[in-house]
């Protein structure tokens, strides 16, 4: 009978430690799970706190528009987006640096093309191999549509924002806006419409891809520059655009 006890005694105090290394083990998965929420949570914060330029929430590639267009400017595919590179500067030789002309180019490629195409379709039957399939080429109704849709929304909204930088709503647009052309027409003494164009493009191609994969101290110097600016704002907005006279305000016109 003794040994009885004994042996119980032991199975209990056995079964008790593997209680407690249960619980044990079941408060640190709590504790480990409180703490992962913690340091998300903290993650979260801290990403809101970020500053990010134009008041960006969303990716570099979404605010691109996502998709195909977002994967060519942002390198997703190299083979294809270096061909595009390729194929721009390309035709920026020919038509800058070799002096060529558009429908002189577009002549001698459809020369090019119909000749090659001719010449098969009537050998096929001499060398005993079929003719070249050639493809029904249409453009589609909705792709006109929709590009004619979204370039009448574009155009709409730059006709809006000149209306009221012209009613002299907005003293900061007005700026914005005026330096953006000024710093146009200066790039249009120096160059070029093509030249231009390429110019555009090859921002595209390289400024979109290297901000995301720098776009913290990007951000960072773009915060400190931001600070600066609207302290010379204040001053220039205290100095000079408080001392110009203003006509009634609406409130007063309507009383």
């Amino acid at each position: 009978m003794a040994e009885q006890h004994k042996e119980e005694a032991a199975k209990e105090s056995l079964m008790g430690k593997i209680s407690d290394k249960l619980h044990g083990r079941g408060d640190g998965s709590s504790s480990s799970s409180d703490s992962d929420d913690d340091r998300s949570s903290a993650a979260a914060a801290v990403k809101a706190k970020i500053y990010r330029l134009f008041g960006r929430e969303k990716p570099v590639h979404s605010v691109l528009g996502g998709g195909k267009p977002a994967d060519l400017f942002l390198w997703r595919n190299k083979r294809i987006s270096g061909g595009v590179l390729a194929g721009a500067t390309a035709i920026w030789l020919l038509f800058e640096v070799m002096d060529y002309h558009l429908l002189t180019l577009l002549c001698h490629c459809l020369i090019l093309t119909l000749a090659i195409l001719f010449l098969w379709s009537n050998a096929s039957t001499f060398i005993n191999k079929s003719p070249p399939n050639i493809p029904e080429v249409r453009i589609p109704e909705d792709m006109v549509v929709n590009v004619a849709r979204s370039l009448r929304y574009e155009l709409n909204r730059g006709f809006t924002t000149l209306r009221e930088i012209g009613r002299g709503h907005d003293l900061k647009k007005f700026l914005i806006v005026i330096a953006g052309l000024w710093i146009l027409s200066v790039l249009g003494s120096c160059c070029n419409f093509l030249t231009l164009c390429y110019i555009v493009f090859m921002v595209l191609y390289t400024v979109p891809v290297l901000y995301e994969k720098y776009e913290d101290k990007v951000d960072a110097f773009g915060e400190k520059a931001m600070i600066e600016l609207k302290k010379y704002y204040v001053i220039f907005d205290e100095k000079c655009m408080s001392k110009i006279p203003k006509g009634p305000s609406k409130d007063k016109k309507q009383h």
